[in-house]
């Protein structure tokens, strides 16, 4: 595997190795072990698949509050998307600062996020599957959202009106948000 710090602390671009012949492709996506080496020390618990339909939809941006902040580990089965993390934790040098980049099926690309951020993504593709690991269990008690066009956060989506759910279409801005994430790991 080959691991990337990217510019946000703790978040990392994950490319694993694939054995491609003519029957296909072969490959290790987790390795607890491998991961560990490179200092992504991370018990996950749950794996989550989700399947969109049209090219044009958002998801995000998501994250749960603490105490039961989420650390991700996102990957694309089939299709592409582009994908944002936001620095949530009000106490970080790099608050309100993200970053994107696209994973697909094609590139084979994961993306490890920690607690304290905030995660969401553009389908580029119909029929696109994303799969996640969690750290810990979805609490709908602490699950929050920011609105996807947050002129406070401007991320660069490339779309003006992409299809999106009921609740992240009412999701609030960031300034009116209960946001509790910090530096500081309280899950």
């Amino acid at each position: 595997m080959k691991i990337t710090d990217l510019s946000l602390p703790g978040v990392k671009l994950i490319e694993p190795t694939y054995f491609d012949d003519n029957r296909g492709y072969s490959a290790e996506a987790y390795n607890d072990r491998t991961l560990r080496e490179y200092g992504i020390d991370t018990k996950f618990v749950v794996d989550y698949i989700c399947f969109n339909k049209e090219a044009g939809t958002i998801r995000g941006i998501h994250f749960q509050n603490n105490p039961h902040p989420q650390v991700k580990l996102v990957r694309v089965l089939h299709g592409e998307v582009l994908d944002f993390v936001v620095d949530l934790r009000k106490d970080s040098p790099t608050y309100k600062q993200w970053i994107s980049t696209v994973l697909s099926e094609d590139n084979r690309k994961q993306l490890y996020i920690p607690n304290g951020y905030g995660h969401a993504y553009l389908i580029r593709e119909p029929g696109t599957v994303v799969m996640y690991k969690f750290d810990d269990y979805y609490d709908r008690q602490f699950v929050r959202a920011i609105r996807w066009n947050d002129p406070e956060l401007g991320l660069a989506w490339g779309i003006e009106e992409p299809i999106l759910s009921a609740s992240d279409s009412k999701a609030p801005f960031l300034r009116e948000s209960d946001c509790n994430l910090s530096l500081e790991v309280n899950g």
